[in-house]
């Protein structure tokens, strides 16, 4: 009997002991501080295999990501900086979420309900990610910090103040990311204003599925859903056609290395652009649920990651501007093509091109973008 007992008592220690390492976890913690000295606090979500995840409150931006290979090994695959002196000293929306509206709004201009607004202009002559002081370089406020045994979570809020960056109505927005006991992260991004306004949300996470800083994602493999996707002119707007991507570089129905057609000088396109930089069409409205809006593989570590959001559009970034001047979390440069861009959110100029929608926002009711990214891995033998 008392051997029974001890036995029981040491198989339920066992018990507690692998339940206690197999439950995610969510720590906050300091990452730095801004010239004033107001702390800009961090917040790491990590789950039982080998995943995890950092939350910075400036921009509410995903600072790092490390998920396994094929071997199980984990390594960071998201650029960034390693301090914070690099996201106020060169910010380049790494991991950012961006807003007002996410993406360019042609000239700096728009109308609504007849009333004109500007906003600023900060890429040439048009507006990019909200203007000079978008939602990527505020200071988001920590809320809920959870985590049981199957997932961890932060909560991060922003009250956007009504003529924020020339943009009507009080906007409260919020960014909830959710790491899981699936390897899945989530960012859940919901909004709601006071008065009529135009919203479109979306994260800046720059991609290496090889780990960030360990150079070219070119050879990594990319699909997206989409039979057209939006033209643009010399200044990234959109022209208002709707091309078809068969016969073009702008095909990914089927799974491609993202360099295969990156180089073509006979695409325009591609010269507007300095590679892709542009916004697919998955359809013409938003969906009733998250469905797959990108896929990508990577042959050299086997992870792969697939991207589901309920938005219409994907805009697709290679990397252009990376120029080499960029020193990043693991003491690598970044350069050109080092990483690629997927953000699903509404057409850009939406508010300028009434054939891509609408980005209206009326007070009662709730915006929405459910962005998740699931991290999967292949054998070697699977990669094509």
């Amino acid at each position: 009997m008392q051997r029974a007992g001890w036995m029981g008592s040491m198989l339920c220690l066992a018990a507690l002991s692998v339940t206690a390492h197999a439950a995610s976890d969510a720590r906050r913690e300091t990452f730095g501080a801004l010239p004033d000295g107001t702390h800009v606090d961090a917040v790491v979500l990590s789950n039982a295999h080998g995943a995890s995840a950092r939350v910075i409150a400036l921009g509410a931006s995903l600072q790092s990501l490390s998920v396994p290979d094929r071997d199980g090994k984990a390594a960071n695959i998201v650029l960034g900086y390693a301090s914070l002196d690099g996201y106020l000293q060169k910010p380049q929306y790494f991991g950012a979420t961006v807003g007002r509206y996410a993406n360019r709004i042609a000239k700096g201009h728009f109308v609504l309900d007849g009333h004109p607004y500007d906003v600023p202009a900060n890429d040439g002559p048009n507006s990019l990610h909200g203007g000079t002081r978008g939602f990527d370089k505020v200071l988001w406020t920590i809320g809920a910090v959870k985590h049981d045994a199957d997932s961890a979570s932060v909560s991060l809020t922003y009250v956007s103040p009504d003529g924020d960056m020339g943009y009507p109505g009080k906007l409260t927005v919020t960014a909830t990311y959710t790491l899981d006991d699936s390897n899945r992260l989530s960012i859940d991004y919901r909004a709601s204003t006071d008065r009529t306004t135009i919203v479109n949300l979306s994260n800046h996470a720059y991609w290496n599925l090889s780990g960030e800083g360990s150079g070219s994602v070119m050879e990594q493999r990319l699909t997206i859903p989409a039979d057209a996707y939006l033209p643009v002119d010399a200044t990234s707007i959109p022209t208002g056609e709707f091309g078809k991507v068969e016969g073009t570089v702008f095909d990914f129905r089927q799974a491609k290395p993202i360099g295969r057609d990156i180089r073509d000088g006979h695409e325009v396109q591609l010269l507007n652009g300095r590679g892709y930089d542009h916004n697919w069409i998955i359809s013409r409205s938003a969906a009733a649920a998250p469905r797959m809006v990108a896929r990508v593989e990577d042959p050299a570590s086997g992870r792969v990651l697939t991207l589901k959001s309920a938005q219409p559009g994907l805009q697709f970034y290679s990397g252009n501007f990376l120029d080499g001047t960029t020193v990043g979390t693991g003491g690598h440069v970044y350069r050109q093509g080092d990483a690629f861009v997927l953000e699903p959110q509404l057409y850009p100029d939406t508010p300028n091109q009434p054939a891509f929608g609408s980005a209206r926002l009326e007070p009662g009711h709730e915006y929405r973008n459910l962005i998740i990214y699931e991290f999967s891995t292949e054998p070697a033998h699977a990669a094509r």
